[in-house]
């Protein structure tokens, strides 16, 4: 699968510049992991609003990879973009002291969470939007933290699948260092998304493209040759966090309800 960047980053950002005039904002804020999914959402809106209009934050643990603030740094320095780092290793481990025995997985949760606590106060105390830095993988399989990563204002790369933002990535020039390195969401000392996922994102992307773009049936996919057990696990990744993509479930009572019918431009006077 091959995109047309220049076409892709002329849309993004004008979608950029129009979300951001239809709530009566100019700026942005963003986590600045270090990671090619942050770097790109960065570099996009410093193309669409202005660097200066663009407030990356970069948000250590204790435990973070010191070539992860380095590589956001690089981001930082070659595109100009304002900057500040803060470090969440009291927030978390202030909920933590009392959850001696919580799994590794619910700290990473909860770093996520708190990184988006930061960047959500961020956003008031510079009026500015928070921007989203989820890709289209890790929406439809469900691979982020509710409420941590995969909150956001506007979210210019969500329908970009992870090898179209490598593609993007290159075209838009990011650091050499932050394109050569395995993805990772860096919540704990060596974790890497492709051996959590159990699987490539170059092969994923493949039959999520047909799965989801092209509406092939799994069992037609199966013949056309992916694995059968590859295919049934990408889709109960897909079923099984829906959850995730939608907002809070609202029961309906009245004959106007927000999330059901109260969802038009014209309701929100635009």
């Amino acid at each position: 699968m091959n995109i047309n960047c220049e076409l892709t980053t002329r849309i993004l950002e004008g979608f950029i510049r129009d979300e951001l005039s239809k709530a009566s904002f100019a700026r942005v804020v963003a986590g600045l992991s270090g990671g090619i999914d942050s770097a790109v959402s960065c570099v996009l809106a410093a193309r669409a609003l202005g660097p200066e209009n663009v407030r990356a934050v970069m948000m250590p643990y204790k435990t973070s990879s010191q070539e992860s603030l380095t590589d956001a740094q690089a981001v930082v320095d070659q595109f100009q973009i304002e900057s500040e780092t803060v470090d969440i290793t009291r927030i978390v481990d202030g909920y933590f002291g009392s959850q001696p025995e919580a799994s590794t997985l619910r700290r990473g949760n909860a770093m996520a969470r708190a990184r988006m606590i930061v960047l959500f106060d961020k956003s008031m105390e510079h009026n500015a939007l928070v921007l989203g830095t989820s890709n289209k993988t890790e929406l439809l399989l469900g691979y982020g933290t509710l409420y941590g990563d995969m909150a956001s204002a506007i979210n210019p790369i969500g329908d970009l699948y992870k090898t179209d933002i490598f593609q993007l990535a290159g075209y838009l020039k990011v650091p050499e260092s932050i394109l050569m390195k395995k993805p990772t969401a860096d919540l704990w000392a060596g974790q890497s998304d492709e051996a959590e996922l159990g699987f490539t994102y170059a092969a994923v992307d493949e039959l999520l493209h047909e799965l989801i773009d092209r509406r092939s049936l799994p069992e037609k996919l199966v013949q056309k040759g992916f694995e059968e057990g590859f295919v049934h696990t990408v889709v109960r990744k897909i079923q099984g966090s829906q959850f995730k993509r939608r907002g809070p479930v609202i029961c309906k009572l009245s004959p106007r309800s927000v999330t059901h019918d109260f969802h038009y431009l014209r309701d929100w006077g635009l």
